[in-house]
């Protein structure tokens, strides 16, 4: 507790570079004069989290709860799909595994550009507009366009992938497209109940997806695609629970499109899906480099560390997903952002020590020859605190309405963070990767800085 409350000065003045964006205005000089205020807030908010006394209080408090939630649905995926490909590869043969992973990938890709915006715009406007329409209307919009992204994937399946051309047969073409719809509804109505802070629906509706593992048994007599179908039998009975458990929030649920919400969030839609793939494309495009460069063994390393660093960035992430459900919903971004920026900062510290200093015992724990990655694991790691500052900022923007400022940024984090690495792999091996993923998001820190400075949310000081 010590070495928190020790860093919450510093901690402090770097959250004060987002604090007055929540009320769109500069910072005053009646709201400087009130640091000292602000000091004994922070302190308060500690305490709140650090006193055990005080966890079943903070327990009701949404910020917390929805971040506890989503970060706990993370690591739950990430054990259950730890255990559906150590059951997969004991049932099915090397090369059903491997055209398996390439279904599963490939539906990644169809859902990835099918969402249109609209996952980030029914949390934006679930809470302030007609959950109906918003839910109807977004439902509709995703569902068509899974299904029309997944037809134009299946007509290009020579080109993109001819190891897939079998799905272009009735059958497989049809399970295909059926799969690509479940995971669209249950995608859109995961996100429903993250807007309607439920995120313990959430978690349930991820526990149903976890039928999948079972599954691999009755269906291997299909061979990879018993592994895909698995997957798609998760969906249709995770997606039924979710729209009966949305009933609760929304009474009468209508799969129609809302012209008048269409036209209102189309703006926020568009943006934010350019957005969204460039944030993503870094993560896809990734693995690939470092096998070309790098070979298969590499590639293995980079992707289990990858993984277990991932499961660390779910701190800051969940947290900010639930500030901005609590934006939208009206609540007061101010203390918000600092409850959070304090909340990640006391958990990462111990996190991030736990694995820097034991992570090669992790890594061998799932095989010896993974203590490899562990140097690029503790850079991603210590990165975790600079992809904090990041994931606090996105929020306020798609609160704020500035949706055109989060795609720049991530055009340039695209950029960066793919053109550093392959130029510091050839330089460094695997380990350029996590120098590569630093740089970047030092730089986007810094832009963040000057963009606070420039917009009046810091006046006189920037501490960098």
């Amino acid at each position: 507790m010590g070495a928190v409350v020790a860093a919450r000065g510093y901690l402090s003045e770097g959250i004060l570079s987002l604090i007055s964006a929540f009320k769109g205005r500069k910072v005053t000089d009646a709201y400087r004069k009130s640091s000292a205020s602000q000091g004994n807030m922070m302190n308060s908010i500690l305490v709140d989290i650090l006193d055990f006394n005080k966890i079943a209080r903070l327990a009701k408090d949404p910020l917390y709860r929805n971040s506890f939630f989503m970060a706990f649905t993370s690591v739950f995926n990430a054990g259950c799909g730890f255990f559906f490909w150590m059951i997969a590869a004991r049932l099915y043969t090397v090369e059903e595994v491997g055209l398996a992973t390439a279904l599963i990938s490939s539906l990644g890709l169809v859902i990835l550009f099918s969402r249109l915006g609209f996952d980030f715009s029914i949390i934006r406007f679930f809470s302030s507009n007609d959950k109906a329409k918003v839910f109807g209307t977004s439902l509709v919009i995703t569902t068509i366009a899974s299904v029309l992204v997944g037809a134009i994937f299946i007509l290009q399946i020579e080109l993109v992938s001819p190891s897939l051309a079998f799905l272009k047969e009735p059958f497989y073409a049809f399970a295909f497209l059926f799969i690509a719809v479940m995971n669209s509804v249950s995608a859109i109505t995961g996100n429903a109940f993250v807007a309607d802070r439920k995120a313990d629906h959430y978690l349930f509706q991820n526990i149903f997806m976890a039928l999948r593992i079972p599954l691999l048994i009755p269906l291997a007599f299909l061979g990879s695609f018993g592994i895909f179908g698995s997957v798609g039998l998760s969906f249709l009975v995770a997606s039924f629970f979710a729209l009966i458990a949305l009933r609760r929030s929304i009474r009468v649920i209508r799969p129609v499109l809302d012209v008048n919400f269409f036209r209102k969030s189309l703006r926020f839609s568009s943006w934010n899906y350019g957005s969204n793939i460039l944030s993503t494309a870094p993560t896809l495009f990734l693995p690939l480099m470092v096998l070309k460069m790098l070979g298969e063994a590499e590639a293995a390393n980079y992707y289990i560390a990858f993984a277990i660093g991932s499961l660390v960035l779910t701190i800051p992430q969940s947290l900010g997903t639930s500030l901005f459900v609590e934006g939208s919903h009206g609540e007061g971004l101010k203390k918000s952002v600092m409850r959070a920026g304090v909340a990640s900062l006391a958990l990462l510290v111990p996190t991030v020590l736990v694995i820097f200093l034991f992570g090669d015992r992790l890594l061998g724990l799932l095989k010896g020859e993974y203590v490899d990655a562990f140097d690029l694991l503790r850079v991603l790691v210590l990165s975790s605190f600079l992809v904090s500052v990041y994931s606090l900022f996105i929020p306020i923007q798609n609160v704020r309405m500035k949706v055109e400022s989060i795609l720049k940024l991530n055009v340039l984090r695209c950029f960066l963070l793919l053109g550093l690495s392959y130029a510091l792999i050839q330089e460094y091996g695997i380990i350029g990767v996590g120098y590569g993923w630093m740089i970047t998001y030092v730089a986007i820190d810094l832009i963040i800085a000057w963009v606070a400075k420039r917009e009046g949310w810091i006046k006189n000081y920037v501490r960098v």
